[in-house]
């Protein structure tokens, strides 16, 4: 067993690791260009929203309360006349990417602490590398990567965005357990 406070260095490169491949995923690959697709209208969908005066926040619609109102016949006219929309809204103003940089750079931190205590758990000092490999990259990649699925399961984001960033996600934690095998205590 290998206690997790031992473990720093490989959590640390781990995180950088990541933060740099998913940096040239996102900045430099065409890969996620198509992952969503502009609004017909939008100009007037971004203009009515601002006239309703739509705070940011996590949104549907049609909205119901209760499973009571979900038979309530004016709310199922709304669904069976479409559209249904799940929307997340920002504030406006220019991007500011620093905080979500940061933020993210601190979640694989944190998918390390857990490889971390995963692997230390199962393997002692002097593991061989390839199944340091094994436990950390599989802990690194079900944080990463196995989440995603509800967004599509339960709020129908598309299928081929929610894969390829799982499979982003492989990629994370195959940085992630490379980086452990490397650094692994002795």
């Amino acid at each position: 067993m290998v206690p997790v406070m031992s473990l720093w260095i490989p959590i640390f490169v781990s995180a950088v690791l990541v933060f740099i491949v998913s940096s040239i995923i996102h900045m430099m690959l065409p890969w996620h260009r198509g992952d969503v697709k502009e609004l017909p209208s939008e100009d007037a969908v971004m203009e009515a929203l601002r006239r309703a005066n739509v705070t940011p926040g996590d949104y549907v619609t049609p909205y119901c309360s209760s499973m009571k109102a979900m038979k309530d016949p004016a709310f199922i006219e709304k669904r069976n006349k479409g559209p249904i929309a799940f929307m997340t809204i920002v504030k406006g103003g220019p991007p500011t990417m620093g905080s979500s940089l940061l933020l993210w750079f601190l979640y694989s931190c944190l998918v390390g602490v857990f490889a971390a205590y995963l692997t230390g758990r199962a393997l002692g000092p002097g593991a061989p590398y390839l199944a340091v490999f094994r436990f950390a990259g599989a802990a690194a990649f079900m944080c990463y990567s196995m989440g995603l699925l509800q967004n599509s399961i339960w709020y129908k984001r598309n299928w081929t965005a929610t894969i390829k960033t799982m499979i982003d996600g492989l990629v994370y934690g195959l940085v992630t357990a490379g980086a452990f095998g490397w650094l692994w205590p002795r």
